[in-house]
């Protein structure tokens, strides 16, 4: 009987992506007392493009003004997602504003097909968004400046799929490469210009440094990994816990409680989720990869 090992390789590498990503974006978090979140987006961005460019080496090869652009204007999506998330997290608990920037990959699986189902799933995500109000007597409100910057990378996040979509007949490698780039030169500036010289200190360097490796090189690769061996559409389902995973990240490393009305949001935004994902027709499908 043949061993089913290899056959879970891609799950796991998937799962370790996801609790990859989120233990590193718990992590940055304890950057922001430092750097503050536009510096902290700075280091993340900037490291992972320069760890890109070594890895894949893009300027080997030759791309047309056409898809330069096209790059270019995936890799600012790419940025400004990252730069709103961070922004986001600062006063919202990782996992709820996880769930909140889901709203964008949703959109785009529901909006294209006009299944009577989707309706459904559109109906338990605005379910999901109506828990995250105080409702619960233990709850605290949350941030709107927050939940409005959580609200802006969903946007992005949309963007960057169906963007991302009109790259994809080049090598992924090599045009994540470019798009991180372009995001790095966006959001360097602006981290440089909220953080100061305290940006550039070995120290905090370093743990950025971290961050960048822990929140976009190992999710990165191992998700590279992962699509190999998952279904497009398995993929997509099995990356909406990254909400859930988030909070508990939120909730081990950094102390971040969520009443229960908050994990009952976060259950159904992950239904949502993955049930829009399951009655998409599979060439509608988007590809949903954390950058």
């Amino acid at each position: 009987m043949p061993s089913s090992r290899p056959r879970l390789i891609p799950y796991a590498a998937l799962l370790g992506a996801i609790v990859a990503l989120c233990v590193g974006t718990s992590f940055a978090k304890s950057l922001f007392p430092l750097v503050g979140a536009q510096g902290t987006t700075a280091y993340r961005v900037g490291f992972a493009a320069l760890i890109l460019l070594l890895v894949w080496r893009p300027w080997r090869h030759t791309a047309s003004r056409a898809d330069l652009g096209r790059i270019a204007a995936y890799g600012a999506v790419m940025g400004l997602m990252n730069l709103f998330f961070y922004m986001a997290i600062r006063t919202v608990p990782l996992g709820l504003a996880i769930a909140i920037e889901f709203m964008g990959p949703l959109a785009v699986a529901v909006a294209s097909s006009r299944k009577l189902i989707h309706f459904v799933w559109i109906g338990l995500a605005v379910l999901g968004l109506g828990l995250l109000l105080p409702i619960d007597p233990g709850a605290q409100p949350l941030d709107p400046v927050g939940v409005g910057f959580a609200c802006a990378a969903a946007v992005m996040w949309a963007l960057y799929i169906i963007l991302g979509k009109r790259t994809g007949h080049l090598h992924a490698g090599r045009s994540v490469a470019l798009g991180m780039t372009t995001a790095a030169l966006i959001v360097a500036p602006i981290g440089i210009a909220s953080a100061g010289a305290s940006l550039f200190h070995p120290k905090t360097m370093l743990l950025g440094l971290i961050v960048a490796v822990l929140s976009s090189a190992i999710p990165y690769s191992l998700e590279m990994i992962a699509l190999r061996g998952i279904p497009k559409r398995s993929f997509g389902v099995m990356l909406s816990i990254e909400p859930a995973v988030g909070a508990l990240a939120g909730l081990v490393i950094l102390g971040e409680h969520l009443v229960a009305s908050q994990w009952l949001a976060i259950g159904a935004i992950i239904a949502a989720s993955a049930g829009a994902i399951l009655t998409t027709s599979a060439d509608a499908v988007a590809e949903e990869v954390t950058p």
